[in-house]
């Protein structure tokens, strides 16, 4: 495999890391949990140790790998487009090849994101894996891709204000002059400016993609008993006791709704702030998140490249 390949690999692995237990809290918030606050969450949702890194095998996995495949198209499509990866002249070329570099990252990203969402919402304690074979058990690839349309819309959009606004800042801020130790923090600074950037640009697509994955799985105390009704499971009594078969308790759930629904449902019941809901701790983990990330990054690069 190639340089840029492991580097993207291992960076993305260490960022997951590192960020889990902030997007724990992401996540729950965007789901609708509005008995918690923010500042509240910190001790709410963690009522174990192990609460600190529920969710954390399928990110750490299907990130590495989504972060490889995104750094070798972007730096493969750059290459075509007459630029250099290493510091790309035109900040625009910079944001299509991101664009496309998170296009590609759909494969991995979609039953990645699924998965790390139901895990992280839901009310028993279940491992990734186990999450991963109940959607396989309901409907084979076809499940673990549910909610790809909005997660690959949010990935192509994002992506490309990530790598354009990384870009942008490091040409601003660089030096020829610069110490091995300003250089160091100065990718430390753009990759941090460059998450928080990505983040605000996509975080309303990030809820609505969090709320398509996670509908029959969270049933925030706030919500109206008719919304309950529409987006929540529902089970239907069975007055003679009778074991019912998979169909039936199918039967008795409501169908999923796609990401329009969702958002317009979401609007109409809880306004527009719903759409930016957890933007403050998703901001601060963005920032510590990326920063990382580049500088194992741009680490990595420079010690294969020698």
């Amino acid at each position: 495999m190639s340089a840029d390949f492991w580097s993207g690999y291992a960076a993305g692995a260490v960022g997951i890391a590192i960020g889990n237990p902030l997007d724990l809290i992401k996540t729950r918030l965007q789901a609708g949990d509005t008995s918690i606050t923010a500042a509240h969450s910190w001790k709410q949702p963690f009522g174990r140790l192990g609460d600190l890194v529920k969710g954390i095998t399928a990110p750490i996995l299907g990130y590495g790998a989504l972060n490889a495949l995104l750094f070798v198209t972007y730096n493969r499509t750059l290459l075509l487009l007459g630029q250099q990866p290493e510091l790309p002249a035109s900040a625009g070329k910079a944001f299509a090849a991101g664009t496309l570099g998170g296009l590609a990252t759909f494969i991995v990203s979609a039953p990645t994101e699924l998965v790390k969402c139901r895990t992280q919402v839901s009310a028993e304690p279940k491992t990734s894996f186990t999450i991963a074979k109940e959607l396989w058990k309901e409907g084979r690839v076809r499940a673990l891709y549910w909610g790809g349309g909005v997660t690959s819309m949010r990935d192509a959009i994002g992506y490309g204000f990530y790598f354009w606004s990384y870009e942008l800042s490091k040409k601003s801020l660089s030096s020829k002059d610069d110490t091995d130790k300003q250089a160091a923090l100065k990718i430390l600074l753009c990759g941090g400016l460059a998450g928080v950037v990505t983040w605000t640009s996509i975080f309303p697509l990030d809820v609505i993609k969090t709320r398509v994955q996670t509908q029959q799985l969270t049933q925030p105390p706030t919500l109206a008993p008719e919304r309950r009704l529409l987006i929540h499971p529902t089970t239907q009594q069975n007055p003679d006791n009778m074991p019912t078969t998979a169909s039936q308790t199918n039967a008795n759930l409501p169908r999923k709704l796609g990401a329009i629904e969702i958002a317009k449902h979401a609007y109409r019941t809880e306004g527009l702030p719903v759409f930016f809901r957890g933007l403050g701790i998703c901001s601060v983990r963005a920032f510590i998140v990326n920063a990382v990330q580049w500088a194992v990054y741009e680490y990595l690069m420079q010690v294969f490249r020698h």
